[in-house]
């Protein structure tokens, strides 16, 4: 299907097909949203998307995932598994966060990817939908701490893609490398904001 790779490269973490699987690429398929570039053939990364202002990134994101089988964990709030969505989104392997806990999400991020041989971590780095001046830099320090590079993926609602950037690796540099990557989201559009 035109803009939904077939297959994935063979290190990459995938999900069983199912009759879920050929819903969702239909659904995509009428959508008329994409994938733009290709997976890197990695067993271990960090995707993070942006710009993120809307409940539908969530919604065109995880029937990307389901329609080209990727076996992704993504950081969400902890109050969704307590909702009416709970068992769909335990069954779509997400990773409940506790953002007013004291625990350090950061450690328990990097001993999953230690105790995985294949493992994709899906990260918001805005942390939120509303707009922010400043990235969380979580995601840097689960990579740096972890070794595992960071796939930018680019969301784009006026062309309807979603575009794979370069793989970053994370330096001791949090700063720089915030700005660095968040530049090069410049010129990309979501819902209801830029990046």
């Amino acid at each position: 299907m035109k803009g939904v790779p077939e297959t994935l490269p063979p290190n990459v973490p995938c999900l069983p097909r199912s009759p879920w699987t050929r819903l969702s690429r239909w659904a995509i398929g009428m959508s008329g949203w994409r994938i733009v570039g290709e997976f890197p053939d990695l067993p271990k990364l960090i995707i993070i998307g942006a710009p993120h202002s809307s409940y539908w990134d969530g919604v065109w994101g995880l029937l990307m995932k389901v329609a080209i089988g990727l076996d992704l964990g993504i950081m969400i709030k902890r109050e969704v598994f307590g909702g009416p969505f709970g068992p769909i989104v335990r069954r779509l392997r997400m990773i409940p966060i506790d953002r007013k806990a004291a625990t350090n999400v950061v450690d328990q991020m990097v001993q999953r990817f230690a105790s995985h041989e294949q493992m994709w971590l899906g990260i918001a780095p805005e942390g939120t939908r509303k707009p922010v001046t400043q990235w969380k830099s979580g995601f840097l320090r689960i990579a740096r701490a972890s070794g595992v590079p960071i796939l930018p993926i680019f969301i784009d609602y006026p062309t309807k893609t979603f575009t794979l950037g370069p793989l970053v690796h994370a330096t001791d540099d949090i700063d720089g490398d915030l700005a660095r990557i968040r530049a090069m989201f410049t010129g990309y559009h979501g819902k209801h904001r830029d990046a």
